[in-house]
């Protein structure tokens, strides 16, 4: 066992890296960008367990587990990440739990929480079977869902696609803000230095459309957020989409462009021009910009708010796994 930041040499980070673009399940919250910068944000004193499962040379697979006390989890916390699971090489996946079973059950823990586990994943498939087969409790539970929308279509194909009745609205929508206001959608352009003063008018919007977000904008919350905003711009992953009306912004929302996706992270709206639906309708052409850049799907993450399923959105379940010995 040791900390985090030890333990991610470059050698780990390539493996992890070459696992990802093999894996079943490649989502961004579980890439070493994402969960060293969680690590050294919260938690950077706890000890974790971070090895790479190997056969014959031929790596698996990434097993990455915080341990607090006898306690053993994902590494990261499931209120500021949408899923969590192994990195695991396609159509290896039962030797990588075979073999990293036989090394999680010779550490020192009474239990194992592994949270926000995608329901495709293998880890649902062979983890439980393992643990029951030795006798563990084992209690595996949908706990939310992630909606999501393919994108195989034109916009106009995709809006043609909607049902009838939210067709209907999100065109009337569009048409009554088109009608109404001198309007401008866009996407910020991030740098260093103007990193903070951006996310700042971010977190005032979002603070302002929803009294649990503003209580979930605590300091070190806005600073995790200001911390991948930094690190995944670098990448070209962190989108941040304005709306603007009369140059005030009234709208926006973080995506991540990873794997060909787009994933809604975070939004907030001005409340006063929420007549004018400008939320929706900046989600809405957030869509059209994925379609435009050819990007296969739209997730709008964890959450089961109506105005996803007006864009069109379908279920997508994810899991919780826990394992008592």
């Amino acid at each position: 066992m040791s900390d985090f930041l030890s333990s991610l040499t470059q050698e780990v980070i390539d493996a992890w890296n070459h696992v990802l673009d093999e894996s079943t399940i490649n989502t961004i919250f579980i890439t070493p960008d994402w969960q060293s910068i969680w690590y050294k944000r919260f938690v950077s004193e706890k000890p974790v367990e971070i090895v790479t499962i190997k056969e014959n040379d031929e790596i698996l697979g990434i097993l990455p587990m915080l341990i607090d006390k006898n306690e053993m989890t994902f590494i990261g916390d499931p209120n500021l990440y949408d899923y969590m699971d192994f990195p695991i090489v396609f159509g290896r996946e039962e030797r990588f739990f075979e073999l990293g079973w036989e090394h999680l059950i010779n550490l020192n823990w009474d239990v194992i929480k592994l949270n926000s586990i995608p329901e495709t994943s293998p880890t649902i498939k062979y983890l439980p079977k393992l643990a029951n087969d030795i006798g563990f409790e084992v209690e595996l539970i949908e706990s939310e869902k992630t909606p999501f929308s393919k994108l195989d279509t034109d916009w106009e194909t995709y809006i043609s696609n909607l049902p009838k009745k939210y067709r209907h609205e999100l065109r009337r929508k569009i048409r009554r803000l088109d009608s109404t206001v001198e309007y401008v959608q866009y996407e910020a352009d991030i740098s260093d230095e103007n990193v903070d003063q951006i996310m700042d008018e971010f977190f005032l919007l979002m603070s302002s459309s929803m009294e649990d977000k503003e209580t979930f904008l605590k300091p070190e919350n806005k600073l995790f957020f200001i911390d991948i905003a930094k690190q995944l711009t670098l990448k070209k992953q962190f989108k941040l989409f304005f709306m603007e009306i009369d140059k005030k912004k009234v709208a926006a929302c973080i995506c991540f462009d990873y794997d060909n996706k787009y994933l809604l992270y975070n939004s907030g709206y001005n409340p006063e021009f929420s007549s004018l639906s400008v939320s929706l309708i900046n989600k809405a052409f957030s869509i059209k910009t994925a379609i435009e850049k050819g990007r296969s799907e739209f997730n709008f993450l964890k959450g089961v708010e109506r105005y996803k399923y007006h864009l069109g959105a379908s279920d997508y379940a994810v899991f919780d796994l826990t394992i008592k010995r």
